[in-house]
Protein backbone atom coordinates (compact mmCIF):
# COMPACT_ATOMS: atom_id res chain seq x y z
CA UNK A 1 0.00 0.00 0.00
CA UNK A 2 2.56 2.50 0.84
CA UNK A 3 4.44 1.61 -2.60
CA UNK A 4 1.28 2.28 -4.06
CA UNK A 5 1.00 5.69 -2.88
CA UNK A 6 4.60 6.32 -3.70
CA UNK A 7 3.57 5.13 -7.01
CA UNK A 8 1.11 8.12 -7.21
CA UNK A 9 3.55 10.64 -6.24
CA UNK A 10 6.00 9.65 -9.40
CA UNK A 11 3.12 9.19 -11.71
CA UNK A 12 1.82 12.51 -11.11
CA UNK A 13 5.07 14.06 -11.20
CA UNK A 14 4.59 12.94 -15.07
CA UNK A 15 1.13 12.75 -15.54
CA UNK A 16 -1.51 14.27 -13.67
CA UNK A 17 -4.43 12.45 -14.99
CA UNK A 18 -2.26 9.45 -15.04
CA UNK A 19 -1.37 9.72 -11.34
CA UNK A 20 -4.81 11.23 -10.39
CA UNK A 21 -6.13 7.88 -11.14
CA UNK A 22 -3.91 5.87 -9.40
CA UNK A 23 -4.57 8.51 -6.13
CA UNK A 24 -8.07 6.87 -6.54
CA UNK A 25 -7.27 3.88 -7.19
CA UNK A 26 -5.26 3.72 -3.87
CA UNK A 27 -7.31 5.24 -1.47
CA UNK A 28 -10.17 2.50 -2.20
CA UNK A 29 -7.65 -0.05 -1.77
CA UNK A 30 -6.86 1.90 1.36
CA UNK A 31 -10.65 1.43 2.87
CA UNK A 32 -10.91 -2.30 1.33
CA UNK A 33 -8.01 -4.08 1.87
CA UNK A 34 -5.88 -3.33 5.14
CA UNK A 35 -7.85 -3.93 8.33
CA UNK A 36 -6.61 -0.23 9.29
CA UNK A 37 -8.54 1.97 11.70
CA UNK A 38 -10.42 4.53 10.26
CA UNK A 39 -8.11 7.38 11.55
CA UNK A 40 -4.74 5.64 9.56
CA UNK A 41 -7.29 4.75 6.57
CA UNK A 42 -7.92 8.69 6.61
CA UNK A 43 -4.59 9.71 6.88
CA UNK A 44 -3.50 7.43 4.12
CA UNK A 45 -6.04 9.06 1.72
CA UNK A 46 -4.60 12.51 3.07
CA UNK A 47 -1.14 11.28 2.06
CA UNK A 48 -1.95 10.22 -1.16
CA UNK A 49 -3.77 13.84 -2.14
CA UNK A 50 -0.44 15.33 -0.98
CA UNK A 51 1.52 13.09 -2.79
CA UNK A 52 -0.13 13.89 -5.99
CA UNK A 53 -0.29 17.89 -5.34
CA UNK A 54 3.44 17.51 -4.36
CA UNK A 55 4.33 15.02 -7.84
CA UNK A 56 2.24 17.20 -9.87
CA UNK A 57 3.78 20.54 -8.63
CA UNK A 58 7.16 18.72 -9.58
CA UNK A 59 5.58 18.13 -13.01
CA UNK A 60 4.52 21.64 -13.42
CA UNK A 61 7.74 22.71 -13.08
CA UNK A 62 9.45 20.73 -15.57
CA UNK A 63 6.75 21.71 -17.80
CA UNK A 64 6.58 25.32 -16.92
CA UNK A 65 9.99 25.37 -17.79
CA UNK A 66 9.80 23.60 -21.25
CA UNK A 67 7.32 26.43 -21.81
CA UNK A 68 9.53 29.14 -21.22
CA UNK A 69 11.91 27.95 -23.43
CA UNK A 70 9.26 27.25 -25.68
CA UNK A 71 8.07 30.34 -25.56
CA UNK A 72 11.17 32.00 -25.27
CA UNK A 73 11.39 30.19 -28.97
CA UNK A 74 8.63 31.48 -29.75
CA UNK A 75 9.56 35.06 -29.23
CA UNK A 76 12.53 34.95 -30.56
CA UNK A 77 11.29 33.65 -33.81
CA UNK A 78 8.52 36.50 -33.88
CA UNK A 79 11.40 38.84 -33.05
CA UNK A 80 13.51 37.75 -35.74
CA UNK A 81 10.20 37.77 -38.24
CA UNK A 82 9.76 41.17 -36.93
CA UNK A 83 13.12 42.25 -37.86
CA UNK A 84 12.84 40.85 -41.38
CA UNK A 85 9.83 42.49 -42.17
CA UNK A 86 10.78 46.23 -40.61
CA UNK A 87 14.26 45.56 -42.52
CA UNK A 88 14.56 48.61 -45.40
CA UNK A 89 16.12 45.71 -47.55
CA UNK A 90 11.84 44.30 -47.42
CA UNK A 91 10.63 47.81 -48.87
CA UNK A 92 9.55 48.28 -52.39
CA UNK A 93 12.56 48.95 -54.36
CA UNK A 94 13.35 52.59 -55.53
CA UNK A 95 12.81 53.34 -59.23
CA UNK A 96 14.62 56.12 -60.93
CA UNK A 97 13.55 57.77 -63.44
CA UNK A 98 16.10 58.69 -66.73
CA UNK A 99 16.03 61.95 -68.26
CA UNK A 100 16.43 62.54 -71.85
CA UNK A 101 20.31 62.68 -72.87
CA UNK A 102 19.94 62.30 -76.24
CA UNK A 103 21.87 65.04 -78.15
CA UNK A 104 24.13 65.60 -75.67
CA UNK A 105 27.64 64.76 -75.80
CA UNK A 106 28.77 61.01 -74.63
CA UNK A 107 30.64 62.56 -71.95
CA UNK A 108 28.24 64.93 -70.15
CA UNK A 109 25.15 62.13 -70.36
CA UNK A 110 27.55 60.05 -68.45
CA UNK A 111 28.40 62.82 -65.89
CA UNK A 112 25.03 63.38 -65.55
CA UNK A 113 23.54 60.27 -65.25
CA UNK A 114 25.77 59.47 -62.40
CA UNK A 115 24.71 62.72 -60.47
CA UNK A 116 20.98 61.07 -61.26
CA UNK A 117 22.24 57.73 -59.57
CA UNK A 118 22.68 55.19 -62.70
CA UNK A 119 25.54 53.51 -63.60
CA UNK A 120 26.22 54.08 -67.39
CA UNK A 121 27.45 52.24 -70.22
CA UNK A 122 27.86 52.60 -73.79
CA UNK A 123 28.28 51.49 -77.59
CA UNK A 124 28.11 52.56 -80.51
CA UNK A 125 25.03 53.08 -82.37
CA UNK A 126 25.78 52.24 -86.00
CA UNK A 127 26.33 48.85 -87.60
CA UNK A 128 30.21 49.01 -87.64
CA UNK A 129 30.72 48.35 -83.55
CA UNK A 130 33.27 51.13 -83.42
CA UNK A 131 35.14 51.26 -79.85
CA UNK A 132 34.53 54.69 -78.27
CA UNK A 133 37.56 56.39 -76.93
CA UNK A 134 36.99 59.88 -76.16
CA UNK A 135 33.42 60.24 -74.83
CA UNK A 136 33.53 64.11 -75.47
CA UNK A 137 33.65 63.13 -79.21
CA UNK A 138 30.28 61.27 -79.53
CA UNK A 139 27.02 62.21 -79.34
CA UNK A 140 24.27 60.38 -77.74
CA UNK A 141 21.50 59.20 -80.15
CA UNK A 142 19.65 56.54 -78.67
CA UNK A 143 19.28 55.81 -74.35
CA UNK A 144 17.58 52.58 -72.52
CA UNK A 145 17.48 52.80 -68.57
CA UNK A 146 16.68 51.03 -66.06
CA UNK A 147 14.68 52.29 -63.26
CA UNK A 148 14.95 49.56 -60.76
CA UNK A 149 18.39 48.38 -61.43
CA UNK A 150 19.77 51.93 -62.24
CA UNK A 151 21.63 51.31 -65.14
CA UNK A 152 21.28 53.22 -68.14
CA UNK A 153 23.01 52.25 -71.40
CA UNK A 154 23.67 54.81 -74.03
CA UNK A 155 23.81 54.50 -78.04
CA UNK A 156 26.15 57.00 -79.44
CA UNK A 157 27.85 58.11 -83.35
CA UNK A 158 30.49 60.50 -83.56
CA UNK A 159 29.79 64.38 -83.31
CA UNK A 160 29.42 65.59 -86.76
CA UNK A 161 27.33 62.16 -87.64
CA UNK A 162 23.87 61.23 -88.23
CA UNK A 163 22.17 59.18 -85.95
CA UNK A 164 21.12 55.27 -87.47
CA UNK A 165 17.40 55.19 -87.72
CA UNK A 166 17.98 52.39 -85.10
CA UNK A 167 20.20 51.39 -82.82
CA UNK A 168 22.75 49.35 -84.87
CA UNK A 169 21.66 49.95 -87.69
CA UNK A 170 23.64 51.96 -90.88
CA UNK A 171 24.63 55.87 -90.49
CA UNK A 172 22.87 57.41 -92.95
CA UNK A 173 24.93 59.72 -94.84
CA UNK A 174 23.60 62.17 -97.41
CA UNK A 175 24.51 62.43 -100.79
CA UNK A 176 26.13 65.27 -102.78
CA UNK A 177 23.61 67.09 -104.87
CA UNK A 178 24.54 68.71 -108.33
CA UNK A 179 25.33 72.36 -107.87
CA UNK A 180 27.07 72.79 -110.87
CA UNK A 181 26.16 76.33 -112.84
CA UNK A 182 23.91 76.88 -110.02
CA UNK A 183 24.71 80.70 -108.14
CA UNK A 184 26.28 80.20 -104.39
CA UNK A 185 23.18 80.97 -102.44
CA UNK A 186 21.21 78.12 -104.60
CA UNK A 187 24.81 76.11 -103.85
CA UNK A 188 24.45 76.45 -100.17
CA UNK A 189 19.89 76.26 -100.51
CA UNK A 190 20.49 72.49 -102.31
CA UNK A 191 23.41 71.50 -99.42
CA UNK A 192 21.40 72.46 -96.74
CA UNK A 193 18.61 70.44 -97.90
CA UNK A 194 20.28 67.74 -98.37
CA UNK A 195 21.93 67.37 -94.90
CA UNK A 196 25.10 68.96 -95.60
CA UNK A 197 26.55 71.02 -93.21
CA UNK A 198 27.58 74.64 -94.94
CA UNK A 199 30.55 75.16 -92.43
CA UNK A 200 32.41 72.31 -93.95
CA UNK A 201 32.79 73.61 -97.47
CA UNK A 202 35.77 74.94 -99.26
CA UNK A 203 35.59 77.66 -101.41
CA UNK A 204 38.52 78.57 -104.47
CA UNK A 205 38.10 80.40 -107.31
CA UNK A 206 38.53 79.08 -110.76
CA UNK A 207 40.97 82.37 -112.17
CA UNK A 208 44.20 82.31 -111.82
CA UNK A 209 44.29 86.39 -111.23
CA UNK A 210 41.59 86.34 -108.52
CA UNK A 211 41.54 84.82 -105.09
CA UNK A 212 39.28 82.30 -103.47
CA UNK A 213 36.54 83.95 -101.66
CA UNK A 214 35.63 83.76 -98.11
CA UNK A 215 31.95 81.86 -96.95
CA UNK A 216 31.36 86.03 -96.15
CA UNK A 217 31.86 87.23 -99.28
CA UNK A 218 31.04 84.83 -101.46
CA UNK A 219 27.10 84.68 -99.43
CA UNK A 220 27.68 88.95 -99.82
CA UNK A 221 27.33 88.65 -103.73
CA UNK A 222 25.82 85.13 -103.31
CA UNK A 223 24.22 86.09 -107.36
CA UNK A 224 26.97 86.79 -108.59
CA UNK A 225 29.92 83.63 -107.50
CA UNK A 226 28.67 80.82 -109.78
CA UNK A 227 29.80 76.74 -108.96
CA UNK A 228 31.92 76.03 -111.80
CA UNK A 229 33.17 72.42 -110.53
CA UNK A 230 32.02 70.79 -107.06
CA UNK A 231 33.63 67.62 -105.20
CA UNK A 232 32.42 64.97 -104.53
CA UNK A 233 30.19 64.37 -107.97
CA UNK A 234 26.71 64.10 -107.81
CA UNK A 235 25.20 61.29 -106.02
CA UNK A 236 28.98 60.54 -103.77
CA UNK A 237 27.89 59.92 -99.96
CA UNK A 238 29.45 62.64 -97.77
CA UNK A 239 31.11 60.92 -94.98
CA UNK A 240 32.62 62.95 -91.73
CA UNK A 241 35.36 62.65 -93.91
CA UNK A 242 34.57 63.82 -97.08
CA UNK A 243 35.71 67.30 -98.10
CA UNK A 244 32.99 68.97 -100.00
CA UNK A 245 34.79 71.46 -102.32
CA UNK A 246 32.84 74.45 -104.46
CA UNK A 247 35.09 76.18 -107.03
CA UNK A 248 33.27 79.68 -107.92
CA UNK A 249 33.49 82.03 -110.84
CA UNK A 250 32.21 85.48 -110.38
CA UNK A 251 30.62 87.45 -112.94
CA UNK A 252 27.99 90.05 -113.18
CA UNK A 253 26.03 91.49 -116.52
CA UNK A 254 28.77 93.74 -117.14
CA UNK A 255 31.84 91.78 -116.81
CA UNK A 256 33.84 90.61 -120.27
CA UNK A 257 33.84 87.27 -119.19
CA UNK A 258 30.66 85.40 -118.32
CA UNK A 259 30.92 81.56 -118.60
CA UNK A 260 33.52 79.15 -116.25
CA UNK A 261 36.64 78.13 -117.88
CA UNK A 262 37.09 74.75 -119.14
CA UNK A 263 39.59 74.02 -116.28
CA UNK A 264 39.99 75.57 -113.19
CA UNK A 265 43.48 77.44 -113.13
CA UNK A 266 43.61 77.73 -116.65
CA UNK A 267 41.69 81.40 -117.60
CA UNK A 268 42.54 84.64 -116.44
CA UNK A 269 39.36 86.26 -115.03
CA UNK A 270 40.34 89.74 -117.20
CA UNK A 271 42.80 88.70 -120.14
CA UNK A 272 44.93 91.93 -119.69
CA UNK A 273 46.22 90.12 -116.56
CA UNK A 274 47.56 87.37 -118.29
CA UNK A 275 51.40 87.78 -118.69
CA UNK A 276 51.25 86.72 -122.19
CA UNK A 277 48.21 89.18 -123.32
CA UNK A 278 48.96 90.79 -126.41
CA UNK A 279 47.56 93.96 -126.64
CA UNK A 280 48.11 94.75 -130.29
CA UNK A 281 45.87 91.62 -131.89
CA UNK A 282 44.09 90.82 -127.74
CA UNK A 283 45.33 87.41 -127.90
CA UNK A 284 46.72 85.61 -124.91
CA UNK A 285 49.84 83.13 -125.50
CA UNK A 286 50.48 79.68 -124.55
CA UNK A 287 49.52 80.33 -120.68
CA UNK A 288 45.71 82.10 -121.59
CA UNK A 289 42.30 79.89 -122.75
CA UNK A 290 39.23 80.72 -124.87
CA UNK A 291 37.92 82.86 -122.68
CA UNK A 292 40.79 85.48 -123.41
CA UNK A 293 39.82 85.58 -127.16
CA UNK A 294 36.54 86.62 -126.39
CA UNK A 295 37.58 89.68 -124.42
CA UNK A 296 39.89 91.10 -126.18
CA UNK A 297 38.51 94.31 -126.11
CA UNK A 298 39.20 94.29 -122.19
CA UNK A 299 43.41 95.05 -123.10
CA UNK A 300 45.00 98.36 -122.29
CA UNK A 301 46.74 99.82 -125.07
CA UNK A 302 50.42 100.62 -124.94
CA UNK A 303 49.77 104.24 -124.21
CA UNK A 304 47.87 102.87 -121.34
CA UNK A 305 44.39 102.67 -120.56
CA UNK A 306 41.47 101.29 -118.00
CA UNK A 307 40.77 97.61 -117.99
CA UNK A 308 38.33 98.17 -115.55
CA UNK A 309 37.81 96.15 -112.07
CA UNK A 310 41.41 94.47 -111.35
CA UNK A 311 42.97 92.41 -108.18
CA UNK A 312 45.34 93.74 -106.83
CA UNK A 313 48.94 91.81 -106.62
CA UNK A 314 47.82 89.94 -110.13
CA UNK A 315 49.50 90.00 -113.25
CA UNK A 316 49.01 92.69 -115.50
CA UNK A 317 50.10 94.14 -119.17
CA UNK A 318 50.68 96.24 -120.20
CA UNK A 319 52.62 98.30 -117.92
CA UNK A 320 50.84 102.08 -117.54
CA UNK A 321 47.16 100.46 -117.75
CA UNK A 322 44.80 101.21 -114.75
CA UNK A 323 41.95 99.67 -113.32
CA UNK A 324 40.14 99.64 -110.42
CA UNK A 325 39.21 97.20 -107.53
CA UNK A 326 35.90 96.37 -106.17
CA UNK A 327 36.59 98.89 -103.11
CA UNK A 328 36.53 101.57 -105.90
CA UNK A 329 40.92 101.65 -105.09
CA UNK A 330 42.67 103.20 -108.37
CA UNK A 331 45.35 100.78 -109.56
CA UNK A 332 48.33 101.09 -112.14
CA UNK A 333 49.75 98.22 -113.76
CA UNK A 334 53.90 98.68 -112.88
CA UNK A 335 56.76 96.03 -112.05
CA UNK A 336 56.23 94.44 -108.98
CA UNK A 337 58.76 92.96 -106.85
CA UNK A 338 59.78 90.01 -108.92
CA UNK A 339 60.25 92.35 -112.09
CA UNK A 340 56.88 91.24 -113.59
CA UNK A 341 53.91 93.76 -113.84
CA UNK A 342 51.19 93.61 -111.43
CA UNK A 343 48.71 95.57 -110.33
CA UNK A 344 49.17 98.11 -107.48
CA UNK A 345 47.98 101.32 -106.37
CA UNK A 346 48.87 104.41 -108.22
Amino acid sequence: MLGSLVLVALLGAFSFPLGFIVMIAAIVAVWVLPPWRWFAKLGAMFGAFVLLTVGAGLGGQLDDSGSGKSDAKTRSADDASAKVTSSPSSKAPEVLKAADYTGKSLALAETQARSAGFTPSHHDAAQDDRTIIMRSGWTVCFQKADGTAKTIDFSAVKAGEPCPKKDGGPVPWPTMPNVLGTTYNGAVKNLNQAGIDTDRITLDDVYLDIDAPTAEEAAEDGDEWRVCFQSPAKGAKVTSGTTVRLDLGEWSDVDLVQHCPAAKDTTYKIPANDPDYDSDNGATGSSGSASGGSSSSSGGSSGGGSVGVVHPGSFCSPAGATGVTKAGTRMICGPGSDGRNRWHSS
